[in-house]
């Protein structure tokens, strides 16, 4: 392992490029809506929705901006959290790892680069269209250097089950859903979710910190895929009844999951996010527990259908998962407002 050079710490990220003073007043609106969704307060439907991946800034702001429109028509029944996911897992750790890894996904990794690029990012969407958006927490130690500016955390499937994504997602304010592991094992899930809303000290970024508990950590349900390679859904009737039982069981604060419509559940077929979020929300009309478990849905969604290779250069088309294209997406939206 070679060190190649040290990186700028989060405060002085934080210094270089500050949240301003609207943006934080936008932040603290966007916080108060989305909390009152998973304590109950509110029954409005949470959409986490945007691009499998952050790649380029102009066509992400040009997405998020269209989405500002679309959320002031439905603001009586859904709450947006713009998707700017600026790091990506791969599974065998090949290929695109998001903006943080490669700000120009031609050009060679540079991730002081890239630090730089993910955080004027997420600066500019809250600027220009007022929403405080959602990212991944593929590492845990650098949550610090968007944590002023984000409203909605994930831990993703292969994240899931390791202790400092859990210890990490217990001293974050705002909600984070972790996601049921690829091998599908809900028991994973709820010890993970367990471990996050419980108070730890820990070592985080070389100190020894303290958290309180994050009562806002949710489930998020995402299908799995079995020893064969497989893919299965788990958003159905009956899988919701399930996790309801084992929240029931585990006597949890805020018992609450957002449904991933892609990845195992479409079986990475994005057309089919359509059918699955409107199945779910029947689902919700029928059964008042899984209307009160059921938050909302997460969405990939871009604003061309598809995905494209690294370098073919079709703007808004996604170069990791496929997504929703513009149009499918905005009829969505407003079926699933018609539907709520």
């Amino acid at each position: 392992m070679i060190f190649k050079r040290k990186l700028i710490i989060p405060q002085e990220i934080k210094e270089m490029y500050p949240i301003s003073e609207e943006g934080e007043r936008a932040k603290q609106r966007n916080d108060e809506q989305i909390r009152k969704v998973f304590t109950g307060e509110s029954d409005k439907l949470l959409l986490v929705i945007g691009p499998c991946s952050a790649d380029r800034e102009d066509a992400v702001i040009d997405y998020i901006a269209r989405l500002r429109g679309v959320q002031e028509k439905v603001a009586d029944k859904i709450v947006i959290v713009p998707r700017i996911y600026t790091n990506k897992p791969r599974t065998t750790g090949a290929g695109y790892k998001g903006m943080l890894h490669q700000p120009d996904p031609s050009a060679a990794a540079d991730m002081l680069k890239g630090l730089i690029a993910i955080r004027k990012l997420h600066i500019r969407a809250l600027n220009e269209t007022g929403f405080s958006c959602a990212d991944e927490m593929l590492y845990p130690e650098n949550h610090k250097y968007l944590s002023d500016l984000l409203s909605y955390v994930a831990v993703g499937a292969r994240s899931v089950e390791n202790q400092q994504h859990r210890l990490t997602a217990s001293g974050i304010d705002v909600p984070v859903g972790m996601k049921n592991p690829t091998g599908g094992n809900l028991s994973v899930m709820m010890n993970a979710l367990k471990a996050a809303q419980t108070p730890h000290t820990f070592i985080y970024r070389n100190w020894e910190v303290e958290s309180k508990g994050n009562p806002l950590a949710h489930a998020i349900l995402r299908g799995y895929v079995d020893s064969r390679g497989n893919s299965h859904p788990n958003y159905h009737y009956e899988d919701l009844e399930l996790l309801n039982d084992l929240y029931a069981e585990a006597g949890l604060q805020n018992p609450g999951v957002i449904v991933d419509t892609n990845h195992s559940n479409s079986g990475k077929k994005y057309m089919e996010q359509i059918r699955i979020a409107k199945e779910v929300l029947h689902s919700t009309r029928h059964n008042t527990d899984i209307c009160r478990l059921v938050k909302g849905l997460m969405i990939e969604s871009y604003l061309v259908d598809g995905s494209q290779k690294t370098g073919d250069g079709v703007y808004g088309c996604s170069i990791t998962d496929p997504c929703l294209g513009w149009e499918k997406s905005e009829r969505l939206i407003y079926d699933l407002a018609d539907l709520r």
